[in-house]
């Protein structure tokens, strides 16, 4: 019977504990199979998620701390879960048919993607400061291997190589900060952290900033934002896909938590932080990417201006605020996937190519793919009634109910600066004189794309369940 409720206290634990022990088991199958069993590792690794992510669901409810508060269970870490696990399902799926067309079959690519989606899982349950840091570097060691996982380019390993020194920097900066505000409160856990520091101290707020600086990193916010073109452009495309999706989730969620519970009690100094973050990536990201040549490198500045406007959510501080972060992150993460399957499906010739020029005629040559990919540019551009006009939507009107008036207005110009650039596309799509055809768009492009298109053409139908989730998820944390 001891033995029983021993193992029931550590229920909430079961997601990543068997995640961890699927990757394990993938990992050693590959080993002693060799490159042959790679396609039937990277499919099971698929299974694994939706099974882990299956097992989220059906977890108790209500909140559940683990080992003295450093690991926490409530509706934001299973919203967030879920969430991730979609995330990183989705990019799986975009990388088996180019795995095999690429000859990039490795077995240890899907239980890198695993292992790097449990460090995420970590994070988003992370209640102390230690907690973080362990899930934050499970997360991004497996990054730095997968982006540079085409050994064969330069452009490749330049990638992996500029992430990880780019990302060792931001996590001795992230450590630094955590020391400080460790030093000036005694404490590692963010509730107690929440009871030191109802003032704030010089030192404290400086703790602060370090710590911010590893956060805007990850999420590649500015000024954090110099490696995302390199790296989106040489990282090989489904591994693109993947870094735009679940791990800016996990990051976004670890920002919110950190700030809502360990720092309620000095909102006044971390809110002038986050808008000026979020106003200089909403400007960033719609300039910027005006000039972009390479689809890849225009989504990526396309990906710092959407964390801009992630994070005016966060500013405003409220319930509003961070319901409105959760709904914006989740439509994202379907207009990426979305929006990525496109990209992997320009293959010419047995080539994958680039360009925005080559999607020219796409509309007479294939009508579906292109009806679909102007779709979500007109998501990403926020035009209603699509999804992409309601995330913003969301995150400007909790701006408005906290009294940002400046940040909200700036952030309705970003988004028209924005359009700019993904009507661009859709006009070379419909107007242009039609390229060479692409290669028919293989069966795992089109599931992803129609599921991605499909949420984002029918979300305003019925958006009440994502609505209300996020809802619950958000009143958890305060």
């Amino acid at each position: 019977m001891t033995q029983l409720s021993f193992l029931g206290s550590y229920l909430p634990l079961a997601p990543e504990l068997v995640l961890a022990i699927g990757a394990m088991v993938l990992l050693m199958l590959g080993v002693t199979s060799g490159e042959r069993s790679a396609r039937f590792v990277n499919g099971l690794s698929v299974w694994l998620l939706v099974a882990v992510a299956a097992l989220v669901v059906l977890m108790p409810g209500g909140r559940h701390s683990l080992f003295e508060g450093a690991f926490v269970v409530d509706d934001f870490a299973r919203f967030l879960k879920l969430l991730v696990l979609a995330g990183s399902a989705g990019a799986l799926i975009l990388s088996l048919d180019y795995l095999v067309k690429e000859h990039q079959q490795k077995f240890e690519y899907g239980p890198l993607v695993l292992l790097s989606t449990l460090g995420m899982m970590l994070l988003v349950s992370a209640g102390d400061l230690i907690a973080l840091y362990l899930g934050l570097e499970l997360m991004s060691l497996a990054l730095y291997v997968v982006a540079a996982s085409n050994r064969d380019t330069v452009r490749s390993t330049e990638a992996g190589l500029k992430y990880f020194v780019l990302g060792a920097l931001s996590s001795g900066m992230l450590l630094y900060g955590a020391s400080l505000i460790y030093g000036f409160t005694g404490t590692i856990s963010f509730a107690g952290i929440a009871k030191a520091a109802s003032h704030g101290q010089i030192g404290l707020v400086f703790g602060l900033v370090f710590l911010f600086v590893g956060f805007c990193f990850k999420v590649s916010a500015v000024p954090f934002h110099m490696w995302t073109p390199d790296v989106y452009e040489g990282a090989p495309t489904p591994v693109t896909a993947f870094f735009a999706s679940a791990p800016k989730v996990a990051a976004i969620a670890i920002f919110v938590r950190a700030t809502m519970t360990a720092f309620p009690g000095i909102t006044d100094q971390w809110q002038q932080i986050v808008v000026f973050v979020s106003i200089a990536s909403m400007l960033l990201g719609s300039f910027a990417a005006i000039g972009q040549k390479n689809i890849k490198r225009l989504l990526a500045y396309s990906s710092i201006g959407h964390m801009g406007f992630a994070l005016v959510g966060l500013a405003a501080g409220t319930t509003e605020g961070v319901q409105g972060v959760l709904i914006y992150m989740s439509i994202y993460v379907a207009m990426t996937l979305g929006t990525f399957a496109v990209v992997l499906a320009m293959r010419r010739d047995g080539m994958l190519v680039e360009q925005i020029s080559d999607l020219a005629g796409l509309s007479r040559t294939h009508p579906t793919m292109a009806f679909f990919f102007a779709m979500l540019m007109f998501s990403l551009a926020g035009i209603p009634p699509l999804a992409g006009f309601f995330a913003k939507f969301y995150v400007f009107l909790a701006a408005i109910k906290a009294g940002l008036y400046v940040l909200a207005v700036l952030g309705v110009l970003a988004s028209v600066v924005g359009a700019y650039y993904y009507l661009a596309i859709v006009k070379t799509m419909y107007f242009d004189e039609p390229a060479k055809s692409f290669s028919a768009m293989p069966m795992t492009l089109r599931l992803v794309l129609a599921i991605g298109g499909l949420i984002n053409l029918l979300f305003f139908a019925y958006p009440a369940p994502l609505i209300g989730a996020a809802e619950a998820a958000a009143k958890s944390l305060f």
